[in-house]
């Protein structure tokens, strides 16, 4: 081996790293000569070169403050804070870590040694509590079975709808201390008792009339009663309530979709999965169950499928020639002005069944009659949400993407028909709602409530008398005809999901006509989730091709910012005719009757406030407020934008380091051969 001459050599140290963690092994590996040779090592020379003044600047500093024995005050090694056994080095350097922490200990005062104890004992707790939380999160159990079986895709599903019931549960409570409570305790003696009158059947319970109108479910139920302060009344408090559900569930689906969004950019292209490490390092050895044991492979073995998917298409795709670009690019505008046309007649179907509704809704003499033009046009949304994202499925299999892009393409067509034949409906029903009718609030609310019960019973019925009946018949006679046509049930995302969205988006847009809706969510979610279960366990099998389901959960929250968008829409359209129209200026049930609307009664509380209360009020909701909060949302983001850069670019050099860490491995690997062939040919 050639020599070289020697070289003053110092190594690289973070801001944050003020002890060093290197073992006297690798102490001995920086002096030799082959460290002058590391691949690592001629790339950052110039580097090195260029820095040479200020390291040495820096250099005697250090060297000063350590003649003079004086601790450093500035910031610590993270790795020194850390617990051993969370530490990636060897017993060796743990070792020495754990004295060199004694001595840390050991040179400080009482105060910062008791500080430092009392932090690690905080931490013990806390990592305490995380595990004991952590075994009470609802259906945990479960959902790593489903995972196991069938992916994480079908498990993604599961989750979004524990999490749509988490956020349920917070708007009943909402609910429940500014609307329902107050109400209840304030309602005023002059209004009838509630009661079940001989008129009223169980038919009530579905259609919203009769006893079920007149309940606390609907907006009709509830009056000004005797809390009737300026600024403390029950039509405020109905308002908060309202706007409280509106503006918690934006900050919780906004931070969701946000951190879904950043994950997805982590395992996006910037990611490259390492299939050595998925087979020799992907185990558990903890694992001594062997239901464990086979969920663990069922994880692998699904993540591996999903992988060699992706990479299969992404040949696939790399290898088409111009001609088959300009065919595959035509083909898909074809397909995609089918799905306009369809989207167009779906429409134009649901304002037929709207118009019909309405008209003959009321006028049949028979009950059963009388329950199915009521229930037409939820009957004709859900047939349209039915069929046409299965005939979306068959068309985005003609377009040539990969597993998990043609699910979220199917998502997007099939979520703008969801949430576009939804407003459509809302429209009409605004547009021909009768003028004289008695509370127009109860009736809009009253479609809302026969769009979720119905939601609902189809979902119930569609498993127990579709799905179940159709494996029973598979299991029973799996050569007959029947059984080869129907084929084999898998659980088909997208269309599950947007049941979900669908439902939820229901319930935002008619808790202000029928505050109980959240209520009524959170049972048919719980209720769901069973069935599902039911469904997914019993009825299906796995599907063949996986897709990633985090994009796809960034999607699905996504899909729910477009439901509350549509929720907050519904509301500005149905209020602003109040406030610019005289002859529809003031309902005639609820909070805001007798002339009364959102309005007059917060213009009433603002006009009592004190004088520098008013002023600051009309300040924030002038246009003079908008210069200085658009500048101040530009710095906001301007500094998140400069920490995403510097993010991105330290991950670039950690990337850097770990390629350069690789050449080092394989250089040494090298002179090692080469060193064993020469001690062989001398021997």
């Amino acid at each position: 081996m050639e020599a070289h001459e020697s070289v003053d050599f110092m190594r690289l140290m973070s801001e944050e790293s003020t002890v060093s963690t290197l073992s006297s092994d690798s102490c001995e590996y920086y002096q030799t000569e082959i460290f002058d040779l590391l691949p690592s090592i001629q790339a950052s020379r110039p580097e090195q070169n260029r820095h040479d003044f200020s390291e040495e600047t820096n250099q005697g500093g250090r060297e000063a403050r350590e003649k003079s024995g004086q601790l450093s005050r500035g910031p610590r090694d993270k790795t020194s804070m850390q617990p051993l056994r969370n530490l990636a080095m060897c017993i060796q350097g743990k070792r020495g870590a754990k004295e060199r922490r004694k001595l840390e200990v050991n040179d400080i005062n009482f105060w910062e040694s008791w500080r430092k104890s009392q932090s690690t004992n905080r931490k013990r707790v806390r990592e305490q509590i995380k595990e004991a939380l952590s075994g009470l999160v609802p259906w945990e159990h479960t959902l790593r079975t489903i995972e196991g079986k069938f992916g994480v895709g079908v498990k993604s599903y599961f989750v979004f709808l524990r999490y749509l019931i988490y956020l349920n549960l917070l708007h009943c409570v909402l609910i429940g201390g500014f609307i329902v409570g107050p109400s209840i305790f304030y309602r005023s003696d002059k209004y009838e008792p509630l009661s079940y009158n001989e008129n009223d059947s169980a038919l009530n319970f579905f259609l919203g009339t009769g006893y079920v109108n007149r309940s606390l479910v609907f907006y009709g139920f509830y009056t000004r009663g005797s809390l009737d302060l300026k600024c403390l009344n029950t039509p405020l408090l109905y308002l908060a309530g309202i706007f409280s559900i509106i503006f918690l569930s934006l900050i919780l689906v906004v931070r969701r979709t946000t951190v879904g969004y950043k994950h997805t950019w982590m395992l996006g292209k910037r990611y490259s999965m390492n299939v050595s490490y998925k087979i020799f390092c992907g185990w558990d050895f903890t694992i001594q169950d062997p239901t464990a044991a086979a969920l663990k492979h069922g994880f692998i073995r699904n993540d591996l499928k999903l992988f060699l998917e992706e990479q299969s298409f992404s040949l696939r795709a790399a290898q088409r020639t111009l001609r088959e670009k300009v065919r595959l690019y035509l083909l898909r505008i074809i397909l995609n002005l089918i799905a306009i046309s369809l989207l167009g007649g779906a429409f134009y179907l649901i304002y037929f069944a709207t118009q019909t509704s309405l008209k003959k809704g009321n006028s049949q003499p028979h009950w059963l009659v009388s329950l199915l033009f009521q229930y037409l046009p939820p009957i004709t949304i859900t047939f349209v949400n039915l069929v046409l994202p299965h005939i979306f499925r068959k068309i985005s299999s003609f377009e040539d993407y990969s597993f998990t892009m043609q699910v979220n393409v199917t998502l997007l067509r099939s979520i703008f028909l969801k949430l576009a034949s939804l407003g459509i409906y809302l429209f009409f029903v605004f547009t021909t709602t009768e003028q004289d009718a008695k509370c127009k609030e109860n009736q809009f609310g009253r479609e809302m409530y026969k769009l979720s019960i119905f939601n609902f019973l189809a979902t119930f019925f569609s498993v127990f008398f579709f799905n179940y009946p159709r494996k029973l018949v598979q299991e029973t006679y799996p050569r007959s005809l029947l059984a080869r046509i129907s084929g084999k049930q898998r659980f088909l995302i997208p269309f599950n999901v947007l049941d979900l969205v669908y439902s939820q988006t229901v319930s935002w847009v008619g808790v202000y006509y029928c505050p109980l809706l959240p209520v009524i969510g959170i049972v048919s979610l719980v209720v769901t989730f069973y069935v599902k279960k039911f469904s997914v366990m019993r009825c299906c099998v796995p599907e063949q091709r996986m897709f990633r389901g985090s994009s796809s959960s960034v999607l699905f929250h996504f899909m729910l910012l477009l439901g509350l968008f549509m929720c907050a829409a519904t509301l500005g359209f149905n209020h602003y005719p109040l406030q610019s129209t005289e002859g529809r200026n003031a309902s005639s049930c609820g909070p805001f009757r007798n002339e009364q609307t959102m309005f007059n009664v917060t213009g009433d509380c603002v006009k009592s406030l004190p004088s520098p209360a008013q002023t600051t009020i009309r300040y924030l909701t002038s246009e003079a407020f908008a210069l200085p909060l658009i500048l101040a949302e530009i710095i906001f983001l301007t500094s998140y934008v400069s920490r995403r850069r510097a993010n991105q670019r330290a991950i670039e050099r950690l990337k850097d380091m770990l390629v350069m860490s690789s050449s080092d491995k394989r250089f040494l690997v090298k002179q090692h051969a080469t060193m064993l062939r020469q001690r062989n040919k001398q021997h």
